[in-house]
């Protein structure tokens, strides 16, 4: 057994596996995890962030390129340049689903040093790409769908953190492994600019590889196995999570806050380039991710304080209210407003993402806790064993449709702009999306229902 499995060995005799595999783990359990889980899973936590930062850098590679290919000699329409950002996000979507499982198959760390080498192939395929401009238009979109490999990233560890930290204490963790997966998003969009200005396009492509061998080369190193995750849910299970209700609502509820994210950050740039032209959109454009992603480990916390179905529900209301004064900024044509309204639902964004991603599983603890008697602790932890395994099985799902719906939101915009020659239409749109998400939380998590002899809600059981 190596120094790091000893550090999280058990107290009765489970049998070392060897490697990087930790055969015990019980972060619910307060000494275990006072002792050495909290150190254990905030150094997997580090790598696992720092893996999944470059994933979301590379899937957004075509949100700046796009901006810049009439300077290579490629031009592009409008819907074209939207379909360069549309298919990657359509592809890191369908990637979540295979991504998910990924760490319950070949262990957490072994797969998020595989899924950082694989980032190698869309970095190179843009390399390519750059530097032969005549190639056909098919080609490039082929290309570009290569970055949706990045998308999945996100997938595959959030499945795996999750296992790491106790179940009530996730929010925060969470929120800040997948913040610092979405700073990808602005970084790509902030550090690309001048990097082109002196370098070149193509630098784009070679930047990142150096720092997906370190990535790579780090969670070798660095990061763990656990034996138990690598039972954490399987294919049947999966499609049996498809079909739970609880699955489709949040699956709708994490397409208006992460679909909203993504969306808007693969679009931002082309939007400011459609509404105000005069503006130089390459100067801005990382300013919105940036701020969704500060924003949601703050909704994770916020969540974890006053429960996530009540964060969210006040969200969408926000969400909404800005989504209508950018309408309003459009309208008047005042590039400072329009700016400042965005900003401000992208703040939303990353808070409805943290809070929507903490409801998960207390939905499906709450859901499983009430069918038991809790004075049996035996029974209590079959239940909460059921739990983990169901919200881990449909947050897959779950973050594949919300990341599906970043394309929603693109495609609503290029319908918007090829019909009517503006985005007003697409914001009213989505205003009224966000008003029906207000209503599907109330209704769902915090309306009152008979519970035995007691009426409550979903939220007062901690949702």
């Amino acid at each position: 057994m190596t120094a790091l499995t000893d550090e999280a060995a058990p107290r009765t005799g489970a049998t070392p596996r060897g490697g990087r595999w930790i055969d015990h783990w019980e972060p619910d359990d307060d000494r275990f995890w006072a002792a050495t889980g909290r150190r254990v899973a905030a150094r997997n936590l580090v790598f696992s962030i720092f893996t999944e930062h470059l994933g979301f850098c590379v899937w957004l590679l075509w949100s700046i390129a796009v901006l810049n290919l009439a300077d290579n000699g490629v031009r592009l329409s409008v819907g074209q340049t939207l379909w360069l950002t549309t298919l990657p996000n359509l592809v890191g979507a369908a990637m979540r689903i295979p991504y998910t499982f990924a760490p319950a198959r070949f262990g957490g760390r072994n797969w998020t040093v595989v899924s950082a080498l694989l980032l190698f192939v869309p970095c190179g395929l843009f390399v390519y790409a750059i530097e032969n401009p005549g190639i056909p238009y098919w080609a490039l979109l082929l290309i570009a769908a290569t970055t949706g490999l990045g998308g999945g990233n996100f997938a595959s560890s959030m499945a795996n953190i999750t296992h790491f930290y106790p179940t009530g204490r996730q929010g925060l963790p969470l929120g800040l492994n997948a913040a610092g997966g979405n700073l990808g998003t602005s970084v790509t969009q902030l550090a690309m600019p001048p990097l082109i200005t002196a370098f070149g396009l193509v630098a784009v492509g070679w930047v990142w590889m150096p720092l997906i061998l370190l990535a790579a080369v780090s969670a070798y190193f660095f990061m763990n196995n656990l034996t138990k995750a690598t039972s954490a849910y399987t294919l049947r299970e999966m499609g049996a999570g498809a079909r739970d209700g609880q699955t489709v609502v949040m699956s709708v509820l994490y397409i208006g806050t992460f679909g909203s994210f993504i969306g808007y950050s693969f679009s931002f740039g082309v939007l400011i380039k459609n509404t105000f032209p005069d503006i130089t959109g390459s100067h801005f454009i990382w300013l919105g991710a940036f701020a969704g992603s500060l924003a949601r480990p703050f909704g994770g916390w916020l969540a974890d304080r006053f429960g996530g179905a009540r964060v969210t529900m006040v969200n969408f209301f926000l969400m909404g209210l800005g989504v209508a004064a950018v309408a309003v900024s459009v309208r008047a044509g005042s590039w400072p407003m329009f700016l400042a309204a965005f900003l401000f639902v992208f703040v939303t964004t990353g808070v409805g993402n943290g809070s929507t991603y903490r409801m998960i599983p207390a939905i499906f603890r709450a859901r499983e806790l009430a069918e038991v008697d809790q004075s049996d602790g035996a029974a209590t932890e079959r239940a909460l064993t059921r739990a983990r395994r169901t919200a881990a099985a449909a947050i897959g799902i779950i973050s594949a449709v919300g990341a599906a719906g970043g394309v929603l939101i693109q495609q609503t915009f290029r319908i918007s702009i090829e019909e009517t020659k503006g985005i007003a239409p697409a914001l009213l749109i989505l205003a009224a999306f966000y008003g029906v998400c207000v209503l599907l939380t109330w209704f769902f998590y915090l309306r009152k229902v008979r519970v035995g002899q007691t009426r409550m809600s979903l939220a007062e059981a901690g949702v």
